[in-house]
């Protein structure tokens, strides 16, 4: 089929992987691309914006003593087999390899992803992205931080191959980041951070549906 208007709507829309590559050469926005259906990326709030770029600021100086590197949420991460072209919030990688094929280039050996969870986009972050990344057989570690409220949810590869979820809402609380070797106290992460109480009651309402 032909390729759709740019401006996607709010549903995802069902594209083979070669017209998502080609919309997202052609596009003005990011879009994600997860098991044949393509969702358009929205503004994320300062909250979750806050969110992130305290955990960027923490982690940095661990990442790069590790030799590693660290990209934003504009670096798209390819997972297996192509069935998931995805923006992480942030994500980590030891010696990066990219397929530069599709345009822009697609890392493909993250150890470590984070997203920042909102009542919006916790049902994919928590399930279809998830099991997308899970594909990647270089990811060690992914982490989710809620935008609404102090909460972790760690998940950890073990060494029999299981993912181990760590989950806490204590600020108090110290997150062992293994894959890129450092701890982070969750209560740092929000240090700052005007939690979105709109959302949080949007979140409360969509668990009641």
């Amino acid at each position: 089929m032909g390729l759709p208007a740019l401006n996607l709507p709010e549903k995802p829309v069902q594209f083979s992987v070669e017209e998502y590559l080609q919309l997202e050469k052609e596009a003005e926005f990011k879009s994600e691309f997860t098991n044949g259906f393509v969702w358009a990326i929205a503004g994320a709030s300062p909250s979750h914006n806050a969110v992130n770029y305290n955990f960027t600021r923490l982690t940095s100086p661990s990442i790069y003593q590790r030799g590693c590197q660290g990209y934003s949420s504009d670096q798209r991460v390819q997972t297996k087999t192509r069935s998931g072209y995805l923006y992480p919030d942030t994500v980590v990688a030891c010696n990066p390899t990219f397929n530069t094929q599709p345009n822009p280039p697609s890392l493909t050996n993250p150890v470590f992803i984070m997203e920042v969870t909102s009542a919006s986009t916790g049902g994919r972050d928590h399930h279809d992205k998830f099991m997308l990344y899970r594909q990647i057989e270089s990811l060690r570690q992914y982490l989710m931080l809620s935008s609404q409220a102090v909460h972790a949810e760690l998940s950890t590869l073990d060494e029999q191959n299981r993912w181990v979820l760590t989950e806490t809402r204590a600020p108090a609380a110290m997150l062992s980041l293994s894959s890129m070797g450092c701890q982070v106290l969750l209560g740092e992460v929000y240090v700052g951070v005007t939690l979105d109480a709109s959302e949080e009651l949007d979140e409360e309402a969509e668990k009641e549906r």
